[in-house]
């Protein structure tokens, strides 16, 4: 068969790819355009779209012909089986619904993890306004020196060790005690969540130790001010890694009809983005902490105000966000 007529026996269906590979943007169509069979004979019309290639090289038609037919085949694949979501727009996708959405639909996870930290973090700070000596029940002496003098009015450099040289070291500090107090918290999920629950709950104890001794003693302003920026992202990536951990030990404590490694790595795909929440939480969290929260200058009012706002947007982001996506 001459090449002209090959051309004029294949072009409709030629022009229907094209109509059909038109767009740019928007949804993927379901199939050609004006081809009855629809989405089910998409395969079938890419193969024979894959053939006209194939025997337009083998005949040794014109080069334009088989270039013309290359790219169409090219789009195609790509329309059809979908080229990767470029990186930015994947994060920006993850971050604007997907994760908040993926917290709601944890929630009793993310109600459990809350409770493991906060209510020993209320119980012991609330303890210890009646029985002060409690916080040395986790809190050794010398710990207790060091944050009374971290947090008194009379210190030089607020929250900071006197190890710590400067705001990018407290950064680089906080990012690194935070990630690690975070993944702790989520790798104990591997021992059938009992690792999860013992971390959630010493970290409550022990945050509780250290805020309910310094409200004893009086260190109201430069405590509370100094936590009330950062609180929200801190305690909030916490929680959600101990979902996080929950989900793994769910998936090792209640497989279901799956074998245990196979409701392990299901749970695990879950796990990992509430991890990835964690993370992004965390960061936010360290810089707060190495640039906002020890500044003098700013009145305790002030610091409590943005800190009860962040605490507001934090929960309405994860509350709301991606509502409309869902729908």
């Amino acid at each position: 068969m001459k090449e002209r007529q090959y051309i004029a026996r294949r072009a409709a269906e030629w022009e229907a790819w094209d109509r059909w590979l038109a767009p740019a943007r928007g949804p993927r169509p379901a199939a050609p355009e004006g081809d009855a069979a629809g989405a089910a004979g998409l395969p079938q019309r890419f193969r024979r779209l894959c053939h006209d290639l194939a025997l337009v090289l083998d005949r040794n038609y014109s080069a334009a012909l088989a270039e013309d037919l290359h790219r169409r085949v090219l789009a195609a694949h790509q329309r059809i089986y979908g080229a990767g979501e470029p990186q930015g727009q994947a994060w920006r996708r993850f971050f604007g619904g997907d994760l908040p959405a993926l917290v709601r639909r944890e929630w009793r996870l993310v109600l459990a993890a809350a409770v493991l930290l906060l209510l020993p973090l209320l119980g012991l700070l609330l303890l210890i306004q009646a029985w002060p000596d409690a916080a040395f029940l986790l809190l050794s002496a010398e710990t207790v020196g060091e944050i009374e003098d971290m947090y008194s009015p009379t210190a030089r450099h607020l929250g900071r060790p006197r190890a710590a040289s400067s705001e990018w070291a407290m950064w680089a500090f906080y990012i690194a005690n935070n990630v690690r107090i975070d993944f702790q918290i989520f790798a104990g999920g591997v021992a059938f969540g009992l690792g999860t629950v013992f971390y959630l709950v010493y970290n409550g104890l022990h945050i509780g130790a250290i805020a309910g001794h310094l409200t004893q003693i009086g260190h109201v302003p430069t405590f509370w001010g100094f936590v009330a920026g950062h609180s929200a992202f801190e305690l909030t990536g916490a929680v959600l890694a101990g979902a996080a951990g929950l989900k793994l030990g769910m998936a090792l404590l209640a497989p279901g009809r799956q074998a245990r490694l196979a409701a392990l790595r299901q749970h695990a795909r879950i796990a990992v983005k509430l991890l990835y929440g964690a993370a992004a939480l965390t960061l936010l969290a360290a810089f707060v902490e190495a640039f906002w929260s020890p500044r003098p200058d700013v009145p305790f009012a002030v610091k409590v105000a943005v800190g009860s706002a962040l605490w507001l947007l934090t929960w309405a982001y994860l509350l709301l966000a991606g509502r409309h996506r869902a729908a």
